[in-house]
């Protein structure tokens, strides 16, 4: 099974609704490493390594996050995994 890693960049209604740890719980049930952190500009970056599957579930949840928030946009880049990150953290 190969992983990919998924970068996304998540603007609007982000920041002070809980969404990094949401996001960090989506991703621990879903199997995925990596991180969000927030941005100095508002927005949360995301960075998540896993499988295929999981990545796409991830990113669909990130479209819409949790219920205290509203999601503008996602962009993301895709690409190979570093294998870097032990588990998934917040920054």
């Amino acid at each position: 099974m190969s992983h990919q890693r998924l970068s996304m960049l998540i603007s609007g209604k982000v920041q002070g609704v809980y969404y990094r740890a949401s996001a960090a719980e989506k991703a621990k049930e879903l199997g995925i490493t990596g991180y969000a952190r927030n941005l100095p500009d508002g927005r949360v970056k995301v960075v998540a390594e896993g499988s295929q599957a999981a990545l796409i579930s991830l990113r669909q949840w990130c479209n819409s996050g949790p219920p205290a928030a509203e999601v503008d946009t996602v962009n993301a880049t895709e690409g190979p995994a570093t294998g870097e990150f032990a588990g998934f953290e917040i920054r």
